[in-house]
């Protein structure tokens, strides 16, 4: 049979093409599995709404049956596991699904990724500035960390360690992986089980001045129940003797050295850091440089990564190489106080001191809020 230059020419181009069809598929083929992936490692990272039996927080003190309803409403504000109260997390969760992820591509294609218990975690506390201290860490590229709070040493500890791990992100060899929920710095069974899990897990807290601390929650709590008595009738047992109410969390979170006492029992100091929410704000650099030291990182996040907002109050993330808007935390950050009594400030100045004073000499670290 003669060889046709004419047959061979319309042998090769039909397969020149399939093999352009088959290139271009598997390109879409890829794009659709990443986005998949995606959608399903966002979703893994958030805790379920359906929390079952949920366990109450000890608050030193039962309450009695026919208690005023001002004690009532105390006791709603108390209540840790409300739904109210988990509504500015989620909140954070869906102002997190707008970003996009540097390392969801990397870790798609490198298989030896796995999914690990935490090595470090901010374990508190409410209204110290946690979230802006995860926000600012998670700029760090060997940094792996879960956006939402899982609140697994609190509430969900009887769902076990598998169901934890199940939450965390995707992590190599060479990352750390970190969460964060404020409420276990000041849950009673929280340090032994954190220590059952690993002995070396790197806590770190985050600490703001527990008067300002006190109003900042409860103006955060005030947003959600507007009808609550005011801060005053709140933060004493009885007003006329100036008995403060301890039992009430707002006030009971600020006792920072009472709570370090329990993680001591388990933790050495130098497993924990103590972050300043103050300078957390003013010198946000200087804070991270010693976040970055202590979790024995490269100093990756610096004074770059940062942009004061002078409406917020706070600063800001910038990516350094780019030039698109700083991200600022969500709208739930950064809200106005309420006016308290001078009178009543000076009385929680007063009973906080003892307090203060033996926190500084506990961590070796004065933060001036006398």
């Amino acid at each position: 049979m003669e060889y046709s230059p004419i047959l061979h020419s319309l042998h090769v181009v039909p397969s020149s093409h399939v093999k352009n069809k088959l290139f271009v598929f598997c390109i879409m083929l890829s794009l659709w599995v990443y986005m998949i992936y995606c959608c399903v490692g966002y979703c893994s990272t958030v805790p379920t709404l359906a929390y079952g039996s949920v366990n109450r927080h000890e608050n030193g003190a039962e309450v009695d049956n026919q208690e005023s309803s001002l004690g009532a409403s105390r006791d709603l504000l108390n209540n840790e596991n409300d739904l109210d109260s988990r509504g500015e997390e989620w909140d954070e969760i869906r102002g997190e699904a707008k970003a996009l992820d540097d390392n969801a591509m990397s870790s798609f294609l490198n298989e030896s990724e796995s999914k690990k218990l935490p090595q470090a975690i901010i374990i508190g506390v409410k209204k110290g500035g946690t979230r802006a201290l995860l926000e600012f860490l998670r700029l760090h590229p060997d940094i792996r960390a879960v956006g939402a709070e899982p609140h697994f040493f609190d509430r969900n500890y009887d769902k076990g360690l598998e169901w934890y791990r199940e939450l965390m992100p995707k992590s190599s060899e060479g990352q750390l992986t970190m969460e964060k929920t404020p409420s276990y710095y000041v849950t009673k069974e929280v340090p032994a089980r954190i220590y059952t899990m690993s002995k070396d897990t790197k806590l770190i807290v985050v600490v703001r001045d527990p008067v300002t601390r006190a109003i900042s929650d409860y103006t955060q709590t005030r947003s959600k129940k507007p009808d609550i008595p005011s801060f005053e009738s709140l933060t004493f047992k009885n007003m006329s003797a100036g008995l403060i109410d301890t039992t009430w969390s707002a006030v009971q979170i600020g006792m920072y050295a009472k709570h370090l006492e329990r993680w001591l029992q388990y933790f050495p100091m130098e497993q924990l850091l103590f972050v300043s929410g103050e300078r957390l704000i003013s010198d946000p650099a200087g804070e991270m440089a010693r976040v970055q030291d202590f979790l024995g990182l490269r100093r990756v996040v610096t004074e770059k990564h940062f942009h004061f907002n002078p409406a917020k109050g706070f600063p800001c993330l910038k990516r350094p190489e780019g030039n698109s808007k700083p991200h600022c935390l969500g709208k739930t950050k950064g809200r106005t106080h309420p006016n308290i009594d001078p009178e009543v400030v000076q009385r929680l100045r007063d009973f906080y001191k003892p307090f203060n004073n033996k926190f500084y000499q506990m961590t070796g670290h004065d933060f001036g809020w006398d």
